[in-house]
C-alpha cells in the first residue's frame, strides 16, 4: 500500500504533466485539402503575429486519421512592390504520427504565401495558401 502523502505527490506530478497538454488548446489558422490529405496549421492564438510564432502542422487522411508525412518543409514568402520577396523558413520537428511542431519568426506584419511540402512513405505532395501575420 502506498502511503497517503506519496499518493498525493503522485497525483500532483501526473496532473502537472497532463495539464500543459490540455492547456495547449489549438485553434486552426488554416486548413487545406490536397487530394486525400488534409493539412491543418494551428496554434494557441489561431493566428500568426509579428515576432516568434510556434505552431503545429497536422496531416490527416480522408478517414481523419494521422498520415505519415515523412520529411516536411514549411516556408513563407511576402511580396513587396519593387523589392525581392521576404522569405522565412520554419524549423519543424516530428511530434507524433502526422504531427509536426514548428517555429517561425516574422519581422513585420502582412500577408504571407505559405508553402508546405511533404514526402512520406505512402504519400508525397505540396500545397500553398495565404496566411496573414498580424
Amino acid at each position: 500500500m502506498i502511503p497517503r502523502i506519496v499518493r498525493g505527490a503522485l497525483v500532483l506530478l501526473i496532473a502537472g504533466m497532463i495539464a500543459p497538454a490540455l492547456a495547449a488548446d489549438l485553434k486552426p489558422i488554416k486548413t487545406q485539402k490536397v487530394r486525400d490529405v488534409t493539412v491543418t496549421l494551428s496554434n494557441e492564438a489561431g493566428q500568426w503575429t509579428q515576432g516568434k510564432n510556434t505552431f503545429v502542422l497536422e496531416f490527416s487522411g480522408a478517414d481523419r486519421k494521422p498520415v505519415d508525412a515523412g520529411k516536411v518543409t514549411l516556408s513563407t514568402a511576402m511580396s513587396m512592390p519593387g523589392m525581392a520577396p521576404m522569405i522565412a523558413g520554419a524549423a519543424l520537428e516530428p511530434d507524433g504520427p502526422g504531427r509536426y511542431r514548428g517555429s517561425i519568426n516574422f519581422s513585420d506584419r502582412g500577408d504571407r504565401q505559405v508553402s508546405v511540402a511533404w514526402d512520406g512513405a505512402a504519400r508525397k505532395g505540396s500545397t500553398k495558401f495565404a496566411v496573414p501575420v498580424r
